[in-house]
């Protein structure tokens, strides 16, 4: 069978190892795992959270309400926009599918940072669109300014702070760089660490109404799935003018949310002082991996969100991975990124104690 050429060069996307898999294949009881890779919260769900979706779950086989009208007014009162400048989808990445495919071709152009979002340059190939990435891993604007002069795009993603490696661009120098980009560019901002990253500086903090008010052509994006903690429940979502916002919507399919999503995601946003608190302690305890590499004379990157990438300098990044997942700890490897470093959600402080000592077994 012959499928569309594009796919040729499509890489699927990686998600961290399920918890399933260590205790299949290595014997590891599931009390004992502790799973930081895929930057979830620790702490859990908000108890106001499980309790509304355990009373909305004798309401499943009703299909949701599709204008998801209360979500959006919750959002469009946290951030101070209309209504119709919301449109929801299953999880962030999903308005991103929505605004590669709404701007792309493959005649078009999506420029990035050179290591970033994995699902930025997957969804571009799906269009047959080419790929243009700045010679810094990082962010760096003036690499940015440099490409699209010279070369032009469709679209432009900037990931504030950026995954998988945690470092975060001031909103003055976006704000900057987006006064020279033309109408015609879509410009991703992707904060779905945003709310780990004003907290800790508050010049990082993109702020959605000032964005679009200034600039049609840009799209804000947010997710429940990290300091909210619905991971699980894959709901994000894209703040940007009508214009935006009404072309994005021909591309959305049908109930993209589910009932129970919706509900959770309603009630995540009353229970600010249980997101404020985990926010609180993804700090305190950030420090102490600080610490950590530098007593062991390791670098790190400093992070603006709930991780930590550390170069594992006189070690093997992956083997150091392999032996932590053996014994049920679970991080990402970044061999694939081309670093000897790997990726570390911040636990809860007993987490993160019983990783410090069971990477010291292994180094």
């Amino acid at each position: 069978m012959t499928f569309n050429k594009v796919l040729d060069d499509v890489k699927t996307y990686e998600a961290g190892k399920p918890i399933e898999l260590v205790v299949r294949e290595y014997g590891v009881k599931p009390e004992d795992i502790i799973k930081l890779a895929s930057n979830e919260n620790p702490y859990g769900t908000s108890p106001k959270v499980v309790k509304k979706l355990k009373d909305v779950a004798k309401s499943a086989f009703v299909y949701p309400d599709d204008s998801m009208y209360e979500l959006k007014e919750a959002l469009a009162a946290k951030f101070k926009v209309d209504e119709a400048n919301v449109i929801i989808g299953a999880g962030s990445d999903q308005v991103i599918e929505f605004c590669v495919h709404a701007k792309c071709d493959s005649n078009s152009k999506i420029l990035m940072a050179k290591t970033t979002f994995a699902m930025y340059e997957i969804y571009g190939k799906q269009t047959g669109a080419t790929i243009l990435k700045t010679p810094s891993d990082e962010h760096n604007l003036d690499e940015f300014r440099e490409i699209y002069k010279s070369q032009g795009a469709d679209i432009i993603f900037l990931c504030l702070p950026n995954n998988p490696l945690g470092e975060c661009l001031d909103a003055k120098n976006v704000y900057e760089f987006l006064d020279e980009v033309d109408e015609n560019t879509l410009v991703v901002l992707d904060g779905a660490y945003q709310e780990f990253a004003s907290y800790k500086d508050g010049a990082k903090a993109i702020s959605p109404s000032d964005v679009i008010v200034k600039y049609p052509n840009v799209i804000y994006l947010g997710t429940f799935s990290k300091a909210y903690a619905l991971g699980g429940m894959r709901v994000g979502y894209g703040i940007a003018q009508n214009d935006i916002i009404k072309n994005l919507y021909k591309l959305r399919p049908p109930f993209n949310i589910t009932t129970p999503t919706l509900a959770g995601a309603i009630e995540a946003l009353k229970d600010e002082e249980f997101v404020n608190d985990c926010i609180v302690k993804n700090f305190e305890q950030m420090k102490r991996y600080e610490q950590y590499a530098d007593s062991k004379g390791f670098t790190y990157i400093p992070s603006y969100t709930n991780f930590i990438t550390i170069y594992l300098d006189g070690y093997i990044s992956k083997e150091v991975a392999q032996n932590l997942l053996e014994r049920g700890v679970i991080v990402r490897d970044m061999t694939g990124y081309g670093f000897n470093a790997i990726r570390i959600t911040i636990g809860t402080q007993e987490q993160n104690s019983k990783v410090f000592k069971i990477l010291d077994l292994v180094l």
